[in-house]
């Protein structure tokens, strides 16, 4: 079973004004207004944020339904955006496994990789034993994942009061906010070059492929940042 006293600890570990969950929710209510004016219902936009629970992920899913696409293809759509979390899941799961938890809390807890949970996992998982690390990090999970679904309901529902330009600061809040967090964590040789290259052939690569620059940039600046890092033994 789930250890109450350390999943309501996790549940606990978003409030606070720096909290990630701020600008998670407020990129929700974008996207429950938006999913209103492309004509979801709030059935349909509650169910969208209950099973992709990421931004992107909602995005492609309306997207591709709007133009007719099959389920099949949404699904490899928005399996193939969600695919950007992999790397988050590789660096958190080894500071959670533990041999005397259940494996079925793994599999449960894989719906919650996001970058709002994951910060404020690896912010907080130092404090807490490994044995319940698990416990924690579904009760951050459940909690960032219920304002995701609470901020589509009022999004949706105060829809016709938001204007254009309201909802495009909402949903720009989150990308900014993990801007931030990159820029404090420039701490070591690899991740600060990796932000200034990824900063410089992000918009580079723009003017030769739109649709792929953005996958360019951050692949060939990860890339060189780990090379001269590696050289450099940091």
């Amino acid at each position: 079973m789930i250890d109450s006293k350390y999943f309501l600890k996790g549940f606990k570990s978003i409030k606070g004004v720096g909290s990630p969950a701020i600008a998670l929710g407020a990129s929700f209510v974008a996207i429950g207004a938006l999913l209103k004016n492309l004509g979801f219902s709030i059935q349909e936009s509650i169910f969208s944020t209950f099973l992709t629970y990421a931004l992107p992920g909602s995005l492609v899913m309306a997207e591709s339904m709007l133009i007719g696409a099959s389920l099949i293809n949404i699904f490899i759509a928005v399996w193939l955006v969600n695919a950007r979390l992999y790397p988050m899941t590789v660096a958190l799961m080894p500071l959670l496994m533990h041999e005397n938890q259940p494996r079925w809390k793994y599999y449960l807890s894989c719906h919650f990789i996001a970058v709002s949970s994951w910060l404020i996992m690896k912010d907080n998982y130092e404090n807490i034993k490994k044995e319940s690390r698990i416990d924690f990090w579904i009760g951050i999970g459940t909690a960032t994942w219920s304002v995701a679904i609470f901020s589509t309901v009022i999004g949706y529902v105060a829809s016709d009061f938001l204007n254009k330009d309201i909802l495009v600061g909402l949903a720009i809040i989150n990308p900014i906010y993990f801007i931030c967090m990159i820029i404090s964590a420039m701490k070591t040789l690899q991740i600060s070059l990796s932000v200034v290259f990824g900063t410089i052939l992000g918009p580079a690569f723009y003017f030769l492929t739109p649709e792929w620059c953005i996958l360019f940039g951050g692949f060939i600046a990860g890339t060189i940042a780990f090379l001269i890092g590696e050289k450099g033994g940091n």
